[in-house]
């Protein structure tokens, strides 16, 4: 068994690989490490051609587990992603073909492309953790992560993901285009790749290291203040008038209790990936935008005046008092 130096040294050493090979996106690059080491999944938001695709690639290639790309279409069926019966005709028999969804990690690319019995094909895998085909029902590997991407630029002949679908996502991330100094750092890489210049080893994570980490992470030290304070946001999206009636009108819907463990989850990672041997309240604020972004449901008048998901909350995060 690994000591925790090790481990540290290990993931520390898988971040910077992977953000040598996806320039100018740490946000992404850290979110994925931190839903890997939570047992969380992600939905990614940007503009194509992000490396959205090569980032879940990369890190597959430096963990010990298989990666498979769904690419979602219109014409798409839920047994292409869950797997079918199919029929032997010499034996009279039927045998279960497997889908693409028994891998560890999946990229769902373009979720909202595909109809919603496609999207919810993977709920039950998400939120379960077993799939049902036919009449069986099929555990999946301990080691099961997803991410789905979404365009937020093309939104003819797509079908918006359901509340319930969101929820099972722990994070929603949201990216955009790098700056003049990242994009220079990404045609050199581009470029010395083309020449097969650039290689770097890195120790792959084993799935015995890994499931390790997530169980350091379960025991990391959480006050009750700071789990006081943790459930105060999450409190707050549903009963924003104790804070302030106009923050109360601006909000439809607050998040579920996904949200409460999502962000305890989520918190925990950060601070484990931090070296911290205890969780604050700055962990949580550094989580919660992402936690809560595509669960929070703003009311038409917040949304007709240009209030966003993000700006509400920021000011439930300085509304609310830290214990």
């Amino acid at each position: 068994m690994s000591s925790l130096s090790e481990l540290h040294h290990k993931v520390h050493s898988l971040l910077a690989h992977l953000d040598q090979q996806i320039i100018g996106q740490s946000h992404l690059t850290q979110r994925m490490l931190i839903a890997l080491l939570a047992e969380g999944h992600i939905l990614v938001e940007g503009p194509p051609g992000l490396a959205k695709t090569k980032a879940i690639k990369t890190l597959a290639g430096l963990i010990e587990g298989d990666y498979h790309r769904i690419q979602f279409t219109p014409d798409l069926l839920p047994s292409d992603i869950t797997g079918t019966d199919i029929f032997h005709q010499k034996t009279g028999e039927f045998s279960l073909q497997k889908g693409p969804i028994f891998h560890n990690l999946i990229l769902a690319d373009e979720i909202n492309r595909a109809p919603a019995k496609v999207q919810s094909a993977l709920l039950e895998a998400m939120a379960e953790h077993q799939v049902t085909v036919g009449q069986k029902t099929l555990s999946m590997a301990k080691l099961f992560m997803v991410m789905a991407t979404q365009n937020p630029i093309e939104q003819e002949g797509t079908y918006p993901l359901p509340e319930a679908q969101l929820d099972r996502f722990m994070m929603h991330l949201r990216i955009d285009y790098p700056d003049s100094e990242a994009e220079k750092r990404i045609l050199e890489l581009v470029e010395s790749e083309a020449k097969a210049t650039h290689s770097l080893a890195v120790e792959m994570l084993s799935q015995q290291e890994l499931f390790q980490i997530r169980q350091d992470i379960l025991n990391l030290y959480m006050s009750e203040d700071t789990k006081t304070y943790l459930v105060e946001l999450v409190m707050a999206t549903r009963h924003a008038e104790k804070y302030n009636p106009e923050l109360a009108s601006a909000i439809e819907y607050g998040v579920s209790p996904r949200a409460t463990t999502a962000l305890s989850r989520a918190a925990r990672a950060l601070a484990w990936l931090n070296g911290q041997t205890f969780v604050t309240p700055a962990e949580v604020q550094a989580v919660v935008h992402d936690v809560f972004r595509h669960r929070l449901l703003l009311s038409f008048e917040a949304e007709a005046t240009g209030k966003t998901v993000d700006a509400i909350i920021d000011e439930l995060i300085a509304r609310v008092p830290v214990i």
